[in-house]
């Protein structure tokens, strides 16, 4: 991940209107669709926008897609500490963080720009130069309360009114303060001028004061006169005009406020009417508006993350049920086209000397444990086990199943037996094991490498299988054998098995895109010849393949049982016949190969 900054120098220099959020940008996985499934991408958070592109060396050729965050929605996910939606409308990137810190780190960083760069924002208003005041407040309401307010005209006088009475009151108040400042001022003044008074009387008569400051009363006693304060008051102020004005002007606020409360409660009434009706029409509009989304991102995101197989997947089992069948429906309309122009490959039959041998690779005992355990078990008769149920019977096919869960995932052992005219055993194993014609017959996978080949009849392949929405993708990783089983009398058939069963590999490891699952199969042939009648040679009509298939899968994932079961019992039968036919092409009108 890296940040960019556009601003440099210090927070002085930095004007108010230039400040910018960070470029952010780093690799997130983003859902492409249900085929490709996460795909790494290039993520930029620049401009109160993200972008995407393939990689960070594709910058140049421009973006893939783009979201304005200024109406956008960060939603992390419940179950999911690596991933987060964001939508935009009907628009909806599902990403994902290599861990929840950096997650967090995503997140933040998006909140971020959104606040700073969102219209409305702090820094917006300060590039606008915008001064939220009671006033501004004010006008910000709805446009309902703004008209409400125009027609109400007698409140609006009322509230003139109280403008003018608020000046008419400052001013009085100046006034009077300034009458109470004289007044105090010249108290100060009257006492100072006793003390000095009193302070002569003591040190002179009081008959050698003939300027009228002191006399006598009539009972004899001295005091000290005073003029008389001015009608005016002090400093020309009418305090007793200017308390009356006082008074009426309080008056006619207090008059003013009763009519104000008296017009706003006739109106409350009317107002808490209007209100109600509004909210019930907001409840219905958002009612609609949740109703059409849920229908909207069901039929447009129906093949998202949310969807797919998972623990916390929103599709329930009988949709999950119709999405894997109409999928499947798809495939085989696909290969019935494939198959019109597909070319078969030419690919000789190696004597049956080369995989009689045992080998010495490192897995040479696994092998020949998995060999004498199919050969003991898989050949016994299922008629007395009644564990086995019969699902599929058509012709010479009959298909068995054994119903077996595990920590909730279906692990049923399944078994086949089939009989198909003119070709061997060896043949039939040939073209079942061999890799070079894998993609001739097998429609169910998507790509396959041989990771390591062990000896000339034992070989480690990878294999992912074409996805089947809204399952996950399979992968497996399996040791292929193919051997031929020695008779121990002349009466026993001529028998081959191939085995595969699911290894580990260094070069092979798990990953996130696909769910790997674990497999133990096998396939024995058993070839049985009827005699030629008279000195005939044995042609293919003599010839008749025994067939034994078993299959124990572990799918891992949370596929429902029911859909894994009937996935089985579709797939397997076309599978028997689609090889068999596929063998029987291959070597009509070729020599025979026991």
């Amino acid at each position: 991940m890296s940040e960019k900054s556009s601003t440099s120098g210090s927070d002085e220099d930095v004007e108010p209107e230039s400040a910018q959020p960070v470029e952010f940008g780093g690799v997130l996985s983003k859902w492409t669709n249900y085929i490709h499934g996460w795909q790494d991408r290039w993520v930029v958070l620049k401009n109160n926008a993200l972008s995407y592109y393939k990689s960070e060396d594709e910058r140049e050729y421009g973006c893939r897609g783009s979201l304005c965050l200024n109406k956008a929605v960060i939603t992390p996910h419940e179950f999911d500490e690596c991933r987060f939606d964001i939508s935009v409308n009907d628009s909806v990137w599902y990403l994902r963080a290599e861990d929840p810190e950096h997650r967090l780190q995503w997140i933040e960083s998006i909140e971020v720009h959104k606040a700073e760069s969102g219209y409305g924002s702090e820094s917006s208003l300060r590039r606008h130069g915008s001064m939220l005041s009671l006033t501004s407040a004010a006008s910000s309401f709805s446009a309902t309360s703004a008209s409400s307010f125009k027609k109400g005209h007698r409140l609006c006088e009322k509230l003139a009114e109280m403008e003018t009475f608020r000046d008419i009151l400052c001013r009085q108040v100046d006034t009077l303060q300034k009458y109470f400042d004289s007044c105090a001022d010249a108290v100060s003044k009257d006492e100072f001028h006793r003390d000095r008074v009193e302070e002569d009387d003591d040190d002179f008569p009081a008959t050698s004061r003939p300027d009228g400051d002191c006399c006598y009363n009539n009972n004899g006693s001295k005091e000290k006169l005073f003029s008389p304060a001015s009608p005016k008051g002090i400093n020309g102020i009418d305090f007793k005009g200017e308390a009356i004005t006082f008074k009426a002007t309080t008056a006619g606020i207090l008059s003013t406020l009763s009519h104000c409360i008296e017009l706003m409660v006739k109106r409350e009434d009317s107002w808490q009417k209007r209100l109600e009706k509004e909210l019930e029409k907001r409840r219905h509009v958002e009612g609609a508006y949740k109703s059409a989304m849920h229908e909207l991102k069901k039929k447009s995101h129906y093949g998202g993350p949310d969807y797919e197989e998972g623990p916390n997947s929103l599709i329930n089992e009988d949709e999950f049920f119709d999405a894997v069948d109409a999928a499947l429906d798809r495939q085989d309309k696909i290969e019935e086209q494939s198959e019109k122009v597909r070319i078969p490959r030419l690919t000789p039959v190696p004597p049956g000397d080369v995989y009689s041998s045992i080998s010495t690779h490192r897995f040479a005992t696994k092998v020949e444990e998995m060999v004498q355990n199919h050969m003991t078990y898989s050949l016994q008769d299922v008629g007395g086990d009644a564990n086995w149920q019969l699902v599929i019977e058509e012709g010479e096919m009959k298909v068995y199943r054994r119903e077996v869960e595990e920590n909730g995932i279906v692990l049923d052992p399944l078994k086949a037996t089939h009989a198909v005219k003119g070709v061997t055993g060896h043949e039939l194993c040939h073209y079942f094991w061999d890799t070079a014609v894998r993609m001739d017959w097998e429609t169910t996978i998507e790509n396959f490498n041989v990771v390591e080949t062990l000896s000339d009849n034992a070989v480690i392949v990878y294999q992912t299988h074409k996805r089947v929405w809204p399952a996950s993708q399979r992968d497996v990783l399996y040791l292929s054998a193919i051997r031929k089983i020695l008779a121990t009398n002349e009466n026993d058939p001529d028998t081959w098995l191939v085995c595969n069963f699911s290894v580990d590999h260094e070069n092979a490891a798990p990953s996130n895109r696909c769910v790997r699952a674990k497999i133990n199969v096998a396939m024995i042939c058993q070839t049985l010849v009827s005699p030629p009648e008279g000195d005939k040679e044995i042609s293919r009509d003599n010839i008749l393949c025994k067939i034994t298939y078993v299959a124990n899968v572990n799918p891992g994932g949370w596929a429902p049982a029911s859909v894994l079961r009937a996935v089985a019992k579709r797939e397997y039968p076309k599978f028997l016949k689609r090889f068999t036919s596929y063998v029987q092409d291959k070597t009509s009108g070729k020599p025979i190969l026991f």
